[in-house]
């Protein structure tokens, strides 16, 4: 006979970021070297402040086109 245990399928399980990813990680040294915080300067004037729906945060856009680039 085929069982499941139902009371293991969905137990949660708490993962913290920041021990996922190494000290000595590219992208901790990248974040810790450049500053992003021109990216939403830049982008601020070109969403509408008082309709629309919200937009993704344009600082978090660039990372991943960083990303994307240097891991090809």
């Amino acid at each position: 006979m085929f069982r499941t245990n139902p009371s293991r399928e969905f137990q949660p399980e708490t993962v913290n970021i920041e021990d996922l990813v190494p000290q000595d990680h590219l992208l901790r040294k990248i974040n810790e070297t450049i500053d992003f915080s021109f990216i939403a300067e830049k982008c601020r004037p070109l969403y509408c402040q008082d309709n629309g729906r919200p937009c993704i945060d344009p600082v978090m856009l660039f990372k991943m086109l960083l990303i994307g680039y240097l891991y090809g």
